[in-house]
């Protein structure tokens, strides 16, 4: 099993030095890369400050300055915010800036708030459909000139400059959560980011399933590549869980805000929305987030992980975004990267990482 790192510039008080977040980030990433972390993701999202990533190919050509070897993705470009033509020429670059180190991961988009801003009138709910427009079109961008005629973009003969140093192109990757997702994920030879959110390990087996029957569903596709995503915080202690727990459960009342829409934004900063107030609060017991969270001492967290490693998972994904602070943060992936990670066959030798 192979290691993921899932990293966003975040803060939640106009206090915090935003110069330090990003140097900060652009650490994390580096410990990731000298530790054997597969992929480095950045995403996107707009006018936020919990989650700075207004474009995510400037944060990947950014880290590709100051890295080696670690592979950097999009976790995700939301597909209805772009035009065809924009996204493969920005990807083809970033391919060509990093060395052809790009995973192009693509979605639908997430909050609500952010579509009534960037796509006035496009629900959240339909954003998929402009996902199964564009992969197509990007494809065939990439490889030559190529005129569209579609539901969501059309244009004259046109192609991406410049081309991706991947050839065909690079890896795609697809959010998942619906059956219907997968499939399609299968059939157009994506690989698979999940995310089981707060919800018990019962959640992952679900996904896990859904891309089997898939690929059973579809004989002779390329079996993709199976990640899934966990809140991650190794401890020295087991009482210092507590303190990745509070930072969970207030980045979670804000989640839902945008989520669902349920509350305020001021100057970037979002409301946080009481949990007992919702109707899947069952999903927010802190004992159940203890539990179902990747959170504990490395110990713990090897025996947690060691079910996603039985249950086939290829790749799992590390976010340490979650309004942790930033000392907390690095001393989590030092500990995961020392101390956890050697506990997996894939995991490379000679690890050894620390604070600088």
């Amino acid at each position: 099993m192979k290691f993921q790192l899932v990293i966003n510039m975040e803060r939640f008080s106009s206090a915090t030095d935003m110069v330090a977040v990003e140097r900060h980030v652009l650490e994390m990433v580096q410990m990731a890369d000298r530790g054997g972390f597969e992929i480095a993701w950045a995403a996107e999202h707009h006018a936020l400050e919990m989650l700075v990533a207004p474009n995510p190919f400037q944060m990947l050509a950014w880290w590709a300055a100051h890295t080696d070897r670690i592979r950097l993705g999009t976790a995700v470009v939301v597909a209805p915010y772009w035009h065809p033509i924009r996204l493969a020429g920005e990807a083809a670059l970033c391919d060509l800036y990093s060395g052809g180190r790009l995973e192009l991961g693509i979605g639908s988009g997430a909050y609500q708030r952010e579509f009534d801003r960037m796509h006035p009138g496009l629900k959240q709910a339909d954003g998929y459909r402009y996902v199964q427009e564009m992969l197509p079109v990007l494809k065939a961008l990439w490889q030559g000139d190529y005129a569209h005629d579609g539901e969501f973009w059309s244009f004259p003969v046109a192609t991406s400059v410049p081309k991706p140093v991947q050839t065909p192109h690079p890896p795609i990757w697809i959010s998942a959560r619906a059956p219907v997702t997968y499939d399609w994920a299968v059939k157009q030879g994506c690989n698979i980011l999940s995310w089981a959110l707060t919800r018990p390990f019962s959640e992952v087996e679900l996904y896990k399933e859904r891309a089997e029957t898939a690929l059973a569903n579809n004989p002779g596709s390329r079996r993709p590549i199976f990640a899934t995503m966990r809140y991650t915080a190794a401890c020295d202690r087991e009482e210092d869980v507590e303190i990745a727990l509070e930072a969970v459960m207030r980045q979670t009342g804000r989640f839902e805000n945008l989520f669902k829409d349920l509350g305020d934004v001021d100057n970037g900063f979002a409301e946080e929305i009481d949990l007992v107030d919702l109707n899947s609060r069952h999903e927010f017991d802190r004992a159940a987030m203890r539990q179902n969270l990747m959170f504990g001492t490395p110990d713990q967290i090897i025996a947690k992980l060691k079910p996603h490693q039985d249950l086939g998972v290829d790749h799992f994904t590390y976010c340490a975004s979650f309004g942790l602070g930033l000392k907390q943060q690095k001393r989590s992936l030092e500990l995961f990267i020392n101390e956890v990670m050697p506990a997996f066959d894939d995991a490379p030798e000679n690890t050894t990482s620390t604070v600088e």
